[in-house]
């Protein structure tokens, strides 16, 4: 029975693949080789199994080059954007700070015109005052002096009624022109009086003048004062609320930053301090207060500034690159399990130069187990990068950089699967997510 299906079977392949038979000729004989169905039926299967696993794999090698060049090319837009923002945010800053350096220059300004009016003002009352004195003086000797006249002429008549009752005509007439004499002297030293205190009455009239114009001049200039301490108050705060945004998304204290940046201050010029005008130690004026204020926000900002360059608010890689590993839980590479990634992953081309993403000391600069050629940099406030993989480190241990150097270049040294840079950031020896910093950065820097 059973050879009886094989006898079937064997023929229904015969009259599909019947039996082929290869000759192989020679100089000295001839030789064959039989194909029979089966074998060609394994061979047809072979040849069809290998030429679906090469057009399966040709359409996935397609795919992932398709892929890859989109998210290069998406990579490369983001970039492009990021960079034009930081651009156009720099120039916004550059624009402001110019901008508050010239109210800063008017508001100088005013105030030593402001100064000048005061002093104008007070040596315009001081004159015044005076004048006010001298009008009173002249008013008390013109009041005198009509007295004394009024009085001179009651004993004039009575002194020519005396003479006239004694002497007779002759005396009389003479006394008379005595009398006359010293009455034209009299109305002389009165016009001359009058005309004296005429005088200052005039010039105490231009003094009140003059204070009238120095008073409306002082309320421009107080108008034109308050309209530049708000533009000043306007450009701090609008420049402040981005620096307190990022230091803040940071994970960090604005103040007890500002603090730590104060008490290690060492740069030429020192803080901004507050002004004070007052001669007399008392209580400052509203101005000066408002100025005080903008100048402690000065102050903020040029200790913003100080702190963001000691802060790892920059991008380690500058040119083309993706994100290929994030901060957190993972599947190691390895196939060691999950395990905890302390760090960012950024891949890109071999030997793409590594930057220092702020001020700070070299601590390491070589090989470390599993992070192959590494990096680290001890920045302030208990901050530490590392630069993991490098294929060529360009820094030495205790070398100081600035943010931007280039350290080092990317590789494929140490525990890794690939040309990328391991970035971490620790804060007080314990490792933080890198991209918290570099997200705070994006609007501002």
């Amino acid at each position: 029975m059973l050879n009886r299906l094989a006898y079937r079977f064997h023929q229904s392949l015969e009259r599909h693949f019947p039996e082929q038979r290869l000759f192989l000729k020679s100089d000295t004989e001839t030789r064959f080789i039989r194909l029979r169905p089966m074998t060609q039926i394994i061979a047809l299967a072979g040849f069809t199994l290998a030429l679906s696993w090469t057009i399966v794999a040709t359409a996935l090698i397609m795919m992932d080059s398709i892929g890859a060049g989109s998210a290069r090319e998406q990579s490369v837009r983001q970039q492009a954007l990021y960079e034009e923002r930081l651009n156009t945010l720099s120039t916004d800053r550059d624009l402001r700070a110019d901008e508050a350096a010239r109210a800063q220059e008017r508001f100088n300004v005013a105030l030593a015109q402001v100064s000048e009016m005061q002093e104008r003002l007070l040596a315009s009352e001081d004159r015044r005052r005076e004048l006010e004195t001298g009008i009173d003086a002249i008013q008390e000797t013109l009041r005198r002096t009509i007295k004394e006249r009024d009085e001179a002429r009651g004993e004039a008549d009575r002194a020519t009624l005396a003479l006239n009752e004694q002497s007779g005509g002759a005396t009389e007439m003479g006394r008379a022109r005595d009398a006359i004499a010293t009455l034209e002297i009299l109305t002389d030293a009165l016009g001359l009086t009058a005309q004296e205190r005429d005088e200052m009455l005039a010039e105490a009239e231009i003094a009140r003048e003059e204070t009238r114009e120095i008073a409306d001049a002082k309320r421009l200039v107080e108008q034109r004062n308050d309209l530049i301490f708000a533009k000043l108050e306007e450009a701090v705060t609008i420049s402040m609320e981005p620096l307190d945004n990022m230091f803040r998304e940071a994970g960090m204290s604005p103040d007890d930053l500002l603090d730590s940046v104060r008490q290690g201050y060492s740069g030429q010029g020192g803080p901004l301090t507050p002004i004070s005008m007052s001669t007399s130690g008392g209580v400052l004026t509203p101005e000066e207060m408002r100025a005080n204020a903008i100048l402690g926000g000065l102050d903020r900002m040029n200790m913003y500034r100080i702190a963001a360059f000691k802060l790892p608010f920059a991008m380690p890689v500058k040119d083309s690159f993706r994100w290929t590993s994030g901060f957190g839980y993972r599947r190691d590479p390895k196939g060691a399990g999950n395990r905890m990634h302390e760090g960012t992953d950024m891949a890109g081309a071999y030997g793409t130069p590594i930057f220092a993403t702020a001020d700070g000391v070299i601590t390491h600069a070589g090989w470390d187990s599993g992070y192959g050629r590494l990096v680290k940099i001890r920045h302030d406030f208990g901050i530490e990068t590392r630069y993991a993989h490098l294929s060529q480190i360009r820094v030495e241990v205790g070398q100081r950089v600035s943010r931007g150097d280039r350290i080092g270049d990317m590789g494929n040294s140490g525990r890794s699967t690939g040309t990328h840079l391991h970035y971490e950031v620790r804060l007080d020896g314990s490792a933080v997510n890198p991209m918290t910093f570099i997200k705070a950065a994006k609007n501002v820097f």
